[in-house]
């Protein structure tokens, strides 16, 4: 009897010392910008808050797994979703399991976060992003009644392609909407050439890219691309073909003296920000991962310690949203 009490005890020690962990279910890692959103949500956790996290490689099949997995032991989920179609049976079993679920990147159907008031998102909203991609495209090539030399052909209109990230994705389809209707808007006349579906992708965007230097040789006068990942693509096929070219090789790009394209990004990735000071990338929009990180991170201790969410850094809307504003970025500023 005294023996068996002996291991009842060493076992409750053993769970009462048991560190909490927070498992992180990212869409894939081999997505630059989630690589960096990952990076910056363990910088941002606690050494006493370990981060576990689960790369779904672009399969929802493999993140309900892992979901799955990871519910009956953790109270708390942070989750960036596949598919957020696929977050009303994700919202269902933590009902069940009275988990709480911070979303994060890939915004739910408000429908499905209304099913429950333990589910939270954080992010930034696309259209502010189109917005304020179109501001840059504004700056550089000025009144829209007269437009400045960046208007190649002088007809007053800024004939355009788009790299767009995903089809039905919800930031891709708002970012490729609301860019030009901001542009059109501000009384511009946007005559869009193209539009190619890239997958947030450096490949996909550099031989689309490539297939556009073909198709439309002499036309193009904006590249938009909904990532910089695209964008970086599309800058080396420009690059290859010369409407890019460091003619005197010293390692910067004079745009009023060397052949150049504009082309702008959004995420404000370090690669992006590196090619905007060498003179190629003319913008791009902060997606600040740092600032979401920290309030992901503030929220879940928040959640974990069960404090009020009232003293939030970054307070909700709605009950249940933290949105973090992008920046705009563009070589004006380096």
């Amino acid at each position: 009897m005294k023996k068996l009490s002996l291991i009842l005890l060493i076992l409750l020690g053993a769970c009462s010392n048991q560190q909490v962990v927070l498992p992180l279910f990212i869409y894939d890692m081999q997505d630059a910008y989630m690589a960096d959103f990952e990076e910056n949500i363990r910088l941002a956790s606690p050494a006493n808050l370990p981060i576990l996290t689960l790369d779904a490689n672009g399969s929802q099949i493999i993140q309900n797994e892992q979901i799955d997995l990871q519910m009956k032991d953790h109270e708390i989920l942070i989750i960036n979703p596949v598919d957020r179609l696929s977050v009303f049976s994700i919202i269902e079993k933590a009902k069940v399991y009275k988990n709480k679920i911070i979303f994060f990147n890939r915004q739910p159907l408000e429908s499905d976060m209304q099913l429950y008031d333990q589910v939270y998102y954080v992010g930034a909203d696309a259209v502010q992003s189109a917005v304020l991609q179109a501001s840059l495209i504004m700056d550089l090539f000025g009144n829209p009644n007269k437009l400045n030399a960046y208007d190649l052909n002088q007809d007053n209109s800024i004939q355009v392609v788009i790299l767009k990230g995903e089809q039905g994705h919800q930031d891709a389809e708002a970012r490729t909407e609301y860019v030009i209707a901001s542009l059109t808007d501000a009384n511009y006349h946007i005559e869009v050439l193209d539009i190619g579906i890239a997958n947030w992708d450096y490949d996909s965007a550099k031989q689309q890219m490539d297939d556009w230097m073909k198709q439309y040789p002499d036309q193009i006068e904006l590249v938009i691309s909904n990532n910089d990942v695209m964008a970086l693509g599309a800058l080396d096929t420009l690059k290859e073909v010369k409407r890019i070219d460091d003619v005197n090789l010293d390692g910067l790009l004079d745009r009023n003296t060397e052949p150049w394209l504009p082309v702008v990004g959004i995420d404000g990735l370090d690669a992006a920000i590196e090619s905007m000071k060498q003179g190629y990338l003319y913008g791009t929009i902060r997606n600040d991962s740092i600032a979401m990180a920290n309030a992901i991170i503030e929220l879940a201790m928040a959640l974990q310690n069960e404090t009020s969410l009232d003293s939030l850094t970054t307070p909700l809307t709605q009950g249940q949203y933290i949105w973090v504003n992008y920046q705009k970025l563009s070589l004006e500023d380096e």
